[in-house]
């Protein structure tokens, strides 16, 4: 209950979810490479998506003129598996919840899929922009 003077119990703080710092890093990466295994694994359209981007990536710096232009036209296939990568861990949520179609879970899968079509338009943009 709270008073005037702030809460009158007073609960233990919850233990910190992880350590911080160096000791952090290690299990960080692997879980990271965890994540991108199971992409590999488990979604077509993240292949697909590598497939296409990494020859693109590695003519990059033969086609473009400054290495600003080079960061862009990298990032920008990265920005693409980004988004991919966070559809797909939207997908896996919206399926562990419910096979069954549901209207906001529907809508959530259809956000993801947008969001990932963008990042591709984006890419296909900046791209032709610089060549």
């Amino acid at each position: 209950m709270n008073d005037m003077n702030g809460p009158v119990d007073q609960q233990k703080p919850a233990p910190p979810k992880s350590r911080g710092g160096l000791q952090r890093l290690l299990p960080a990466l692997r879980y990271s490479l965890a994540g991108l295994r199971a992409a590999w694994q488990h979604e077509a359209a993240f292949r697909q998506e590598v497939y296409a981007g990494l020859p693109l990536m590695l003519i990059a710096p033969f086609i473009a003129a400054e290495r600003w232009q080079i960061a862009l036209l990298i990032g920008a296939i990265l920005l693409v598996w980004i988004t991919e990568l966070l559809n797909s861990g939207l997908e896996a949520l919206c399926d562990t919840v419910s096979r069954e179609a549901h209207p906001l879970l529907g809508r959530a899968k259809d956000l993801g899929s947008a969001a990932v079509l963008l990042s591709i338009v984006n890419a296909v943009l900046v791209w032709a922009l610089l060549l």
